[in-house]
């Protein structure tokens, strides 16, 4: 008898531990899942349901009138704002991850003097906080007269630590050696090497990088709120906060901040939709034989 009663709590344990971690992950996903839910849904009301905390009832449907709103809003702003954030996320982390991918490529495949030393400062670099550059950067620009221009939020994010660090991880792990010698008896160069062979293999990489960069610089907001003071060159995040600081004197700002939320998330979520595929595929899978 107490065999079997040994057997059957033995069976119960990770049924038990089952509905435990299941529990815990569906907490997790109303967790993350909720507050886009009532951005959807706020994004459709109009004002009197935002304030009467009525965005939960099926009245009040204002989603075109808002959507209209938001696009006519100050002569049409937010459509500046949000190509200006395309053009800065989207080419900055395009240039952006190539120049990580191919530092980190440079730390793991070549020999120079004071590599691990240099290696080092990148990684410590990795620990210090964007907002504590802000200062320095906007000193340099003043500098060189850049302050206020496009490139004064577009050249800074183009370099990342942490994608030279990502990127020396990707080389080690998926560029051998071997391959490259092999590359190298058949007359390549370096440059070839990299470009035909090495690249080809940090694709999954790349796009990883090129994922964390454009977050980063999509949410971007302390950089371009020192550097720019012409909001025709604000991105997204920075021109929501203007109008949603405006809103305080000017209701009818609030309907078209949450519109204009929601509209800022959809690019964040089509490239991790349209580009996750890459970073499970192992590309270098069967090169060394």
């Amino acid at each position: 008898m107490s065999a079997v009663s040994d057997r059957t709590a033995a069976a119960r344990r990770p049924l038990l531990g089952r509905a435990v971690v299941n529990l815990v992950v569906g907490i997790s996903v109303l967790y993350t899942l909720l507050p886009v839910l009532w951005l959807v849904l706020a994004a459709s009301k109009d004002r009197d349901a935002l304030f009467g905390s009525d965005v939960l009832s099926l009245d009040h449907f204002s989603f075109g009138r808002n959507l209209k709103d938001l696009f006519a809003m100050d002569g049409g702003l937010y459509g500046r704002w949000y190509g200006n954030s395309l053009l800065y996320a989207v080419l900055g982390a395009a240039l952006g991850a190539m120049v990580s991918i191919a530092c980190g490529y440079a730390f793991d495949k070549y020999r120079f003097a004071h590599k691990e030393k240099l290696f080092a400062l990148v990684l410590a670099a990795v620990m210090v906080p964007q907002t504590v550059l802000a200062l320095p950067l906007y000193l340099m620009a003043s500098g060189t007269g850049l302050v206020n221009t496009f490139w004064s939020v577009f050249v800074p994010v183009l370099f990342n630590p942490f994608g030279v660090y990502l990127g020396r991880i990707f080389s080690r792990g998926y560029v051998p050696d071997e391959v490259l010698e092999a590359a190298r008896l058949d007359g390549a160069g370096e440059l070839a090497a990299y470009f035909r062979v090495a690249l080809r293999m940090l694709g999954p990489g790349l796009v990883t990088v090129f994922l964390f960069q454009l977050t980063a610089i999509w949410n971007n907001f302390f950089l371009p709120m020192v550097m720019l003071s012409d909001q025709h060159l604000y991105p997204v995040s920075l021109g929501l906060y203007t109008w949603n600081s405006a809103a305080v004197v000017s209701p009818e700002y609030y309907p078209v901040v949450i519109m204009g939320s929601l509209l800022a998330v959809l690019p964040l979520i089509l490239a991790f939709a349209l580009l996750q595929r890459f970073w499970k595929s192992g590309l270098t899978a069967g090169a060394v034989k």
